[in-house]
């Protein structure tokens, strides 16, 4: 029996034990109580067994503990009843603490040195009560565990369900609520460390969350979970350690020689009160105990406890630690911080935190090394006396007075400068910033223009299996299946010799371990051909005038050499001596799947990270962008990437993208097919996933029928169509079970995967003369493209206040909603009333906005500070030389109508009832607003007022990015199929992704699979870095931490300035065109979205007034060739330009609750639903997918983060316009897919998918209309 009926089971009995307890003591007898007994007795042995199994979801585990609390009270109950207990009631005994709350261990890894158990709440409706009664358990069981650890690291996490009153009906929803870890030892009083870490720290956060009016209140206390790691060496201080050599050298630090844990209280006296002889000795100084306040701190003292320290003696304390690098022979340190304090007070004291080991140090993206040797690493404070000299092979070594930066640990040349500084980096700067050693972004894969010779696309194929998840604890994610994989392909591609190239498979529930296996066997069979060197095959004279690798020319002085295909011996061309032995060959294998991030990924990652090391390029601890595993045995390295972040469509689409003469790889493994047989594999087939949920179903010989085919997941089923050519697979290929059909769909699928991603990459290397393959994204690829196209070199900037200017100057596209209804009402409605105005709604969006601004003159270097007295409203667009600013801006009154549709200078601010800032277009003055000199010019000539220049950037500007985006849109207007033209579209959308990158929320996580060693899992978590981690079974977690250092070395200025210039673009056509062409009382500003304009207009005709009166404006090459206005066919894709989004089709309602969440229909005629309908019939779709298509023509709906099918399918036009009318929010379910510690499951979430609340904008009361906040007549 599996786990999850077990969790049936318990439930069932509980309630029916509840159901029939009242009969029970009203007619009680022996027999019922042993009947009772017995099940009871067998449903706990069968609950600790669930528990044990390592395969039980998290909910359901939460909630066999919950029950087998309940199982364990009702058990005593009914050994306490005998015949005296008639007709009194059934109960425990009310100081039992058994039957108010109940301790169950969730999980644990590295033989329970790494667990978490939780305190599940059977009985208490005081949260007061139920903390004092989990400070039992919760001491018993540290008390435990202190016996076989001597520290721990610990930290709770308390669950609520909270209750939040509504107009019609309340809601629900479970709040968390995590705290800090903390250390407990063996002296270590634990009521008062709970009551100080857990009671005071949840009471506190409960009191900020409904303090802060959300409207959620407690109703019902469910759990405490606890968190707890084994803490051997701990990151506090203890006795005596010795500095290193060379840190001793610069006598930049006092180091206290103590023999107790209290070196940390030592260090803070040795710089409160300094001596001048003996400065080592504890004697020398006055006792801690009698200037500070020490009582309430366990010694050695830890990180996390040095906040609490610094309010109980008014002192701010930085600490840092020292990392070993290495270069070439010689070792160096590096000072990082390991904690900054929050504000800096008068009392301020640096310390050290040395160690009595130091190892090199591991990139953040490296492998750790595996089975190190064991080591006890010890930690000790010192004070730094000298700041300077501590940092001095970490600085300038010019010779001026420097003034350092206690945060960010750069230098400045004036005091002055300095505290200016400190304002800014106080609030965004928690760590080291450093520059990279070359100043320039420039083309440096030269290696990347030869071809990966190995790559391996692969696939999995899953079992859903039924899930019941009745947990409370997730009252809005219902799990309803579990994915385990049963089937595993790969298909190995050789570039060189397709002799290589093989189809490989396996079937069984074991299948991700031979998958893993397979690596081994690859690595040695791919490094037995890279390792080869074959001789070159010809000896050409020299003839070429520049070098094939990095195209510069030849010079009289350069060794010319002939370089070639280390594999084939086909000679390559002639290259630079350096050039050449730059070109060398990559260990790098890339594995390929589709979606390896959003699902694959999570089968496959244990197995491999036992196998050996595996590297992360995480986005959290559990979903990775790419990993990579490298080969014990061999220099291979397998790279996972997904070839969904470089082409962002199903395979489906992609695969139907293709010509049947891009199919060559699929091709070679059905060469011997008839042409009528192979043309049924030339696109994507179907499969019965939600019918095979065992491994019996695969013995099936037949094909299931049609509704086995439904998908629960997009709630749909295939059409009669796709069902049909199912059966023609089937019998085609002499298919003898659904296993032998599962095996050719998983094969197809890979061979359809690589017929795609090779004509991907054919088409890009042929274009821009690199491989695709050994980049992680699209984003990367086509940055890398870019800068071979163009040649530049971007400057990086030098300095960490330049930084932060530009990162303050950094705001994303403008979406809001304007106003919240409107409907038109003009001649070419059929309805169209002549008594009312005339109006239309017009949509309008502008052609690759993006690729517009990049096409404009952008920086790349002369980064200078500069003289505030300048006037930017005489410096050209096209000036040679550019400029940001910090200003003032005031916003007169007198223009706030005008403005009020689209005021300029967005700005983050925090609305009001919401916690984090958001993108709004407000009328409120500006202050330290930071701009580029093209937006602020155009504010200042439609009105805003100048009222300080606090800043200048200067720095050089061209065009130089606008070949590139010229080549891509050209490539694309004369791509023959969708695949090229979709392929261009990307690498001009993917390189403006790049210029945004944001380094500062990079994470470094760790796989760890051992506990002992230099990098294993005790001293991790012992580290000042540690920041927490995840529990992946008993012997792999993910630990992710804290990041000491913050390398910039991305042009962030190219991002900022794109942002900025392509709003010039949308609020000169708003202000300088169609306000110019109506006033106010006539045009309306409904909705808004980055690139898009949605207005109200009242005129005759705005297609003969606005668009083909002023065709130089818009692209009009969508519209039908004989369309009803006459409108000419021009401008096609021409970027900047604006469309109509609608082609020509009347806009007759529109709705918009919030930015994101709107909807419009248009006219649509009962001929074109007719048209429609017999286009569906003739693809054999359904009846019901025929009406739901019917339904949805001419209505286009919006709700960011609900899934398409949702909005697709559930929600109608009306429902928006029930919500707005009704202020009510609307609520759906939807299916995703999720994992769970790298556990898969199908869940079903309940979510608002339509809200009518903005807090963007001031609602007008009784209106549809809203107002910009800062608007004159909005009283605040």
């Amino acid at each position: 029996m599996n786990s999850e009926k077990i969790c049936d089971i318990s439930d069932e009995i509980i309630n029916k034990f509840k159901n029939i307890k009242q009969i029970l003591i009203q007619d009680f007898s022996i027999k019922e109580k042993e009947v009772w007994l017995k099940h009871i007795k067998s449903n706990i042995k069968l609950c600790n067994k669930a528990i044990r199994n390592s395969d039980v979801s998290i909910g359901s585990l939460r909630k066999l503990q919950t029950n087998l609390g309940h199982l364990k009270v009702f058990q005593t109950s009914i050994q306490n009843l005998s015949q005296n207990h008639v007709g009194k009631g059934l109960g425990t005994k009310k100081n039992k603490i058994s039957g108010r709350v109940k301790w169950m261990d969730l999980c644990s890894a590295f033989k329970g040195r790494v667990r978490t158990g939780i305190i599940i709440n059977l009985k208490h409706k005081d949260l007061g009560q139920f903390l004092t009664d989990s400070q039992i358990l919760f001491s018993n069981r540290i008390k435990k565990m202190l016996k076989t650890m001597n520290t721990l690291k610990v930290n709770c996490c308390f669950c609520g369900e909270f209750l939040k009153q509504g107009i019609d009906q309340d809601k629900t929803d479970f709040k968390y609520f995590n705290t800090a870890n903390a250390i407990i030892d063996e002296g270590t009083d634990i009521s008062d460390w709970f009551q100080n870490n857990i009671e005071d720290k949840i009471n506190n956060k409960l009191s900020e969350f409904s303090e802060k009016d959300s409207g959620w209140a407690l109703s019902k206390i469910i759990s405490l979970e606890v968190n707890i790691n084994k803490f051997e060496m701990g990151n506090g201080g203890s006795s005596y350690i010795k500095l290193p050599k060379q840190i001793e050298n610069k006598k930049a630090c006092v180091n206290i020689q103590n023999n107790d844990n209290a070196c940390f209280y030592w260090a803070i006296v040795s710089a409160l009160y300094p001596v001048n002889q003996n400065i080592t000795r504890p004697s020398s100084y006055i006792h801690y105990n009698k200037v500070l306040k020490t009582d309430n701190f366990e010694m050695p003292m830890i990180i996390k406890n040095v906040s609490k320290f610094e309010k109980l003696n008014d002192i701010s304390v930085n600490i840092y630690m020292l990392e070993l690098g290495q270069k070439e022979n010689k070792t160096f340190y590096t000072v990082l911080p390991a904690r900054l304090t929050t504000s800096k007070l008068v009392k301020h004291v640096n310390l050290l935190l040395i160690q009595n080991i130091y190892y090199r140090k591991i990139k953040d993206y490296e492998a750790l090394p595996k089975k190190t040797e064991n080591t006890d690493i010890k930690y000790h404070y010192c004070w730094i006396k000298s700041m300077s000299r501590l940092l001095s092979n970490q600085l300038s070594k010019k010779g001026h007075k420097k003034f350092i930066c206690d945060r960010c640990l750069n230098y400045f040349s004036s005091q002055d400068k300095l505290n200016t500084h400190s304002i800014f980096c106080e609030k965004r700067n928690n760590c080291k910033i450093s520059f990279p050693k070359d100043m320039t972004v420039k083309f440096q894969d030269f290696v990347y223009k030869q071809k990966v010779p190995f790559i391996v696309y692969a696939d999995f194929e899953t079992m859903l299996i039924p899930y019941t998840d009745k947990s409370n604890l997730h009252i809005n994610t219902h799990k309803y299946q579990h994915h385990k994989p049963y089937s595993a392909g790969y298909y190995l591609k050789c570039d060189y010799d397709n002799n290589l190239s093989y189809y490989k498979s396996y079937e069984g529930i074991d299948c991700m371990d031979w998958f893993a296996k397979q690596m081994s066997y690859l690595a040695k069979k791919i490094y037995s051909k890279i390792k080869n060197i074959e001789p070159i095959t010809e000896n050409p004279d020299i003839n070429s005038t520049n070098c094939h690798i990095c195209e510069k020319p030849f010079s009289i002085d350069d060794v010319i050499v002939r370089d070639h295909n280390h594999f084939t011996g086909h000679f390559r061309g002639f290259a630079h001596q350096l050039c050449n032995l730059h070109f060398m060959k990559k260990f790098v294998v890339p594995i390929v799947f589709h979606n390896l991030s959003g699902y694959d990924s999570h089968f496959i990652i244990k197995d491999l990270a036992r196998r050996g090391k595996i590297s992360l390029l995480p986005i959290n601890k559990e979903k990775y962008i790419s990993f990579t595993l490298f080969d014990s045995d061999t220099e291979i390295k397998f790279r996972f990437i997904d070839s969904l972040r470089f082409m962002g469509a199903s395979l489906d689409e992609l695969a139907s993208s293709l010509q049947i003469g891009d199919l060559q790889n699929l091709n070679n493994e059905f060469k011997d097919l008839e042409p009528e047989t192979f043309s049924l594999i030339t696109r994507k087939g179907v499969f019965c996933y939600d019918y095979v949920d065992s491994i019996e179903k695969l013995k099936d010989t037949e094909l299931p029928n049609i509704d086995s085919f439904f998908n629960r997941l997009l709630n749909s089923n295939i059409t009669d169509s796709q069902y049909e050519h199912a059966k023609m697979v089937w019998k085609a290929f002499n298919i003898k079970n659904l296993s032998e059909y599962s095996q050719l769909y998983l094969k197809t699928d890979i061979m359809l995967l690589a017929d795609v991603f090779e004509t991907f990459r054919a088409t890009s290397r042929e274009t821009y003369g690199l491989d695709p393959a050994w980049y992680y994204t699209m984003p990367g690829y086509t940055w890398s493209c870019m800068l071979k196209y163009t040649k530049i070199e971007l400057e990086l900037l030098d300095s960490v206040d330049k930084i932060m200017f530009i990162e303050d100057g950094l705001r994303g596209g403008i979406s809001q909603c304007c106003s919240r209804f409107s409907e038109a009402n003009n001649k070419y409605l059929p309805n169209y009333n002549p008594t009312k105005q005339s109006k239309y709604l017009l949509y309008l969006d502008a052609n690759n906005l993006y690729g517009w601004a990049m096409s404009e003159y952008l920086p790349y270097g002369g980064f200078e500070w500069t003289d505030t007295n300048i006037d930017v409203t005489t410096i050209p667009d096209d000036s040679p030389i550019g400029y940001m600013l910090k200003v003032d801006l005031e916003y007169p009154e007198n223009i706030h109508d005008l403005h009020k549709d689209l005021p300029f200078c967005a700005e983050r601010r925090i609305p009001k009832n919401s916690k984090l800032p958001k993108l709004m277009t407000t009328l409120y003055p500006k202050k330290n607003y930071v701009i580029h000199y093209r937006n602020l010019k155009q504010a200042i000539e439609n009105g805003l007022v100048l009222k300080k220049i606090h800043t200048v950037l200067k720095f050089k500007q061209s065009v130089w990015m606008k070949s590139y985006i010229e080549l891509n849109t050209r490539l694309r207007a004369q791509a023959v199929t969708e695949f090229q033209k979709n392929n261009y579209k990307l690498m001009n959308n993917a390189v403006f992704g790049k210029t945004m990158e944001n380094i500062r929320k990079h994470r470094l996580i760790r796989i760890i699979s051992e506990w002992n060693g230099r990098y294993g899992a005790k001293n991790m978590i012992s580290c000042p870095q540690f920041h927490s981690r995840a529990i992946f079974d008993d012997s792999l977690m993910a630990i992710e931490l804290q990041k000491t250092e913050i390398v910039f070395n991305k042009p962030l200025y190219v991002g900022m300035t794109i942002l900025d210039i392509s709003k010039t673009l949308i609020y000169k056509f708003h202000y300088e065109f169609m306000l110019e062409k109506f006033s106010t009382d006539q045009i309306k500003l409904l909705y808004t979205d980055t690139d898009s304009l949605l207005y109200e207009i009242t005129c005759n005709d705005v297609y003969e007034e606005i668009i083909k009166a002023n065709i130089s404006k818009f692209d009009t090459s969508d519209y039908d060739l004989n369309n009803v206005y006459n409108m000419p066919l021009a401008n096609k894709k021409i970027v900047g330009l604006m469309k109509d989004e609608t082609k020509g089709k009347i806009i007759t309602h529109f709705v918009g609750l919030r930015s994101k969440m709107y909807s419009f229909k248009l006219h649509v005629t009962e001929k074109e639903k007719d048209q429609e309908q017999n286009k569906l019939k003739q693809k054999q779709l359904d009846e019901i997918t025929i009406q739901k298509t019917i339904k949805n023509i001419g209505v286009t709906k919006k709700s960011k983060g609900v899934k398409y099918d949702v909005v697709k399918n559930k929600i109608t036009f009306d429902d928006y316009l029930h919500c707005l009318e009704e202020n009510k929010s609307i609520s759906e379910t939807q299916r995703n897919i999720l994992s769970f510690a790298h556990n898969v499951f199908s869940v079903e979430q309940t979510k608002i998918v339509l809200n009518p609340n903005d807090n963007k904008r001031h609602l007008i009361a009784n209106s549809y209309d809203t107002l910009p906040l800062g608007h004159y007549s909005i009283m605040e």
